[in-house]
């Protein structure tokens, strides 16, 4: 089936919703109630681990060989690391990402019995202190603080208020929708790819398609410290694509707009067939597309092969400017990938044999192969 028309004000309307949610990894329950709520809002019924790991499964003409779609709700943030004499914290990083873009960042602070608001600022802060000093100090967590909004200027002043070590800092996202289709926010790795996956579920709920298996829709909430798939990904389920960022930089061929497909990260190669097949299904679906691949990147289909899961995995990503930082993106990107989900989920099973987890070498799979001279 071809790819299905996507409402991108419903995309849009569901990316700031989400954007609005404080999420860092280990601090998930309210993004997860909305979440849930939106998905069974479309008729979902919705399943949930644990800790919060999100699978809805959406019917279709057969439950084995399974195909699944990916993406995760948790985002970076920082924790408290130690109350210092002088009142203010030391932070510790949730996630990968540099204090760089730290500095200046808003934040509020999760205590357990309170939130506070606070800045990220470096130790030397004042240019009218420090002068050139500003300027050359290091870039490391070790070297910022972060300034709680409250009268504090003594490790007991800050104990008082009920913020110890520990405690979640969930930055301050900054979104921007422009009318030009650009999207500038912190946290748009993934909760853009969370909004294209809702857009294509919206799409299908409302065009009433059928799909040739059931389609797992999963959302993790731990990809950002490397554990996000171990958990969820059912025993029927034989591919899972990921949606995630794709970085548009220097050395990288990743786009803000149409599909970035990756070709490998840094696990390896992603599974030749899936892979192929998303490919094509852009060609004959004219979905612009190009092709990347990550040397220092991972995403929730690493996880979920490390699990033990035994799955095709691939991975579909919207181009971010400065990913981890000042990110952005455009909404071209988004609805094309929520183009390409609707058309994958909706076609055939080229691969009959990954209807069951074990099977003979009958149907197994070809690649192309090269002759060689000699024994």
């Amino acid at each position: 089936m071809s790819k299905l028309e996507i409402d991108t004000d419903y995309l849009a309307a569901q990316l700031k919703a989400l954007l609005a949610i404080d999420s860092p990894t280990g601090f998930t329950d309210t993004i997860v109630r909305h979440c849930t709520r939106e998905l069974e809002r479309l008729g979902m019924s919705v399943e949930l681990t644990r800790r919060g790991a999100i699978r809805a499964v959406r019917q279709g003409s057969r439950r084995s060989g399974a195909r699944a779609i990916i993406t995760h709700l948790d985002t970076l943030g920082a924790q408290v690391k130690m109350v210092k004499d002088n009142g203010r914290l030391e932070l510790v990083p949730i996630g990968h990402w540099s204090s760089r873009f730290a500095e200046g960042a808003r934040a509020n602070i999760y205590s357990y019995n309170a939130t506070h608001r606070g800045s990220i600022l470096p130790l030397k802060a004042s240019g009218h202190t420090f002068n050139e000093g500003v300027d050359e100090q290091p870039v490391d967590w070790r070297q910022v603080e972060l300034r709680i909004d409250a009268r504090t200027t003594s490790k007991d002043e800050t104990l008082a208020l009920g913020i110890d070590i520990g405690d979640i800092v969930a930055i301050d996202p900054d979104t921007e929708f422009m009318d030009n289709g650009f999207i500038v926010s912190r946290h748009l790795d993934d909760k853009a790819g969370v909004a294209a996956s809702l857009a294509a579920l919206e799409a299908m709920e409302r065009e009433k398609v059928r799909t040739p298996v059931d389609i797992h829709w999963l959302f993790t909430i731990a990809e950002e410290v490397g554990v996000g798939a171990t958990a969820i990904v059912a025993p029927e389920v034989a591919s899972m694509v990921a949606i995630d960022n794709g970085t548009s930089a220097p050395g990288q061929n990743s786009s803000e707009f149409g599909v970035t497909i990756a070709m490998a990260d840094q696990t390896g190669p992603f599974d030749y067939h899936l892979t192929k097949k998303l490919i094509e299904l852009c060609g004959d679906n004219e979905i612009p597309m190009q092709r990347d691949i990550f040397r220092f990147y991972r995403s929730d289909s690493a996880s979920a092969v490390e699990a033990g899961h035994d799955v095709r995995t691939a991975l579909v990503a919207f181009g971010v400017d400065a990913s981890h930082g000042y990110e952005r993106i455009h909404l071209h990107a988004l609805e094309s990938i929520a183009q390409l989900v609707t058309a994958y989920v909706t076609s055939p099973v080229d691969i009959k044999r990954d209807l069951e987890e074990i099977s003979t070498m009958k149907g197994f799979t070809k690649q192309p192969s090269a002759s060689h001279d000699g024994e």
